[in-house]
């Protein structure tokens, strides 16, 4: 019996074979293109162009394009395409393991490399093969809170997008082909992956797209409840964000930091020492309290929370002043300009935010002083939090001490 992985019959599975192999890539094809587009739809939605504090890889050259603002409109925008970017990712885990093990008679092949042409092909599939983990490794921990990686999640996961998917568009570009013939015919290929000397099956294919299929429904099925409330939370065994309630009534709904995480001394949030402090054109300011600030005009907006893990929750009712009208009361009362919001927060990558003049400019982007008809909790962002249709929740910057309206 072989016993080293260099030795074609070492790998007796009889289940490998171009067919298995070219479903199981077919399913990536469309599920990582997925994946692709709406985490670029996720970097698109930080506005990362329109200041340095939203931007978390200022190097990123020619790759950190996008071809619009982020809207307000659809206002659950955020929740559905971070949703089905973080819920795809883990479904696909067991589909990747699937063709990585579907192809690891490949990685032994001898020798390295036959022609120029084919140890670039060689070195294409490490890089897509270890951008693969790469990617899944960090978007999982990045979902358990778990920052056990060197460095800041942002820069990586985004730069490793990139390499992995360039070197995931060549492999798909060489290989769709060959993928599609061999769907195609029922009658297997002699090729590398087919082992020459297989052991007995005790499986069909078809049982272990089954079983690989059966995987992914499970994963499924304990992530995608922690974009929903009530009950259907309560599913999302695997993840942070799941499982009951954090408390019960007008403020029982997801957080993600709490207060005291954040540093929040409770004596900086009092009636008597926080104000708001507002800057807008030609150095106008104006300091208010929060018994000034529900002396004016109150409005009401029902909108999620969504976060870049993945979890949101439904609508809640948040009241409070609109942003525009806090603009204009610093000298912008033709047009809604950028904002740059401060938190009392004192560390972390968002405790300084900006948000664009479309997004100030919505009737329902507040600075929301009341949810679900209650004052915030300070979990909440109490005495004062940004809510804005379809943003990101680290843009709807909790504990908010200053807001200077100007172009930045």
């Amino acid at each position: 019996m072989a016993r080293s992985p260099f030795t074609p019959s070492f790998w007796r599975s009889p289940l490998r074979g171009p067919w298995l192999t070219s479903v199981l890539g077919v399913v990536l094809l469309g599920g990582i293109t997925l994946l692709f587009v709406t985490g670029l739809l996720s970097y698109a939605a930080y506005n990362p162009d329109l200041s340095p504090v939203n931007d978390k890889t200022p190097d990123k050259g020619i790759l950190g394009f996008y071809l619009f603002s982020w809207p307000t409109d659809p206002h659950w925008l955020y929740r559905l395409t971070q949703g089905v970017h973080v819920t795809l990712g883990i479904t696909l885990i067991p589909v990747l393991l699937a063709k990585l093990w579907s192809v690891v008679p490949k990685l032994f092949t001898l020798p390295p490399a036959r022609s120029l042409a084919h140890a670039l092909e060689r070195l294409s599939l490490l890089l897509l093969v270890g951008g693969a983990l790469f990617e899944f490794v960090t978007g999982v921990l990045n979902v358990q809170l778990d920052y056990v990686f060197p460095g800041s999640f942002y820069p990586l996961h985004f730069y490793g997008a990139w390499v992995f998917f360039t070197a995931f568009v060549a492999h798909a570009v060489l290989k769709m082909p060959l993928a599609l013939r061999n769907l195609r015919h029922l009658k297997e290929e002699r090729t590398e992956l087919v082992s020459p000397n297989p052991a007995e099956p005790t499986v069909s294919r078809r049982g272990a797209l089954w079983f690989v299929g059966g995987g992914s429904l499970l994963l499924f099925l304990t992530t995608a409840g922690r974009s929903f409330d009530g009950a259907l939370r309560e599913t999302a065994l695997l993840t942070p964000h799941g499982g009951a309630e954090p408390a019960s009534g007008p403020g029982g709904f997801q957080i993600n930091k709490t207060a005291a995480y954040a540093g929040i001394d409770p004596a900086q949030t009092g009636e008597e020492a926080w104000r708001l402090v507002v800057t807008g054109r030609d150095g106008r300011s104006v300091r208010l309290s929060r018994a000034e600030l529900l002396q004016l005009p109150s409005h009401s907006a029902s909108l999620p929370i969504a976060c870049v893990e993945g979890w949101s929750t439904s609508d809640q009712e948040w009241r409070g002043v609109r942003l525009r009208d806090l603009a204009a009361l610093v000298g912008y009362g033709d047009a809604a300009p950028d904002v740059l919001v401060e938190s009392l927060q004192r560390h972390g990558a968002f405790r300084r935010a900006a948000l664009r003049a479309n997004q100030v400019a919505d009737p329902r982007s507040l600075l929301a002083l009341f949810v679900n008809g209650a004052e915030l909790t300070p979990d909440h962002g109490h005495p004062a939090r940004i809510i804005v249709p379809a943003a990101p929740g680290v843009l709807n910057t909790k504990w908010v001490a200053r807001l200077t309206f100007g172009d930045l």
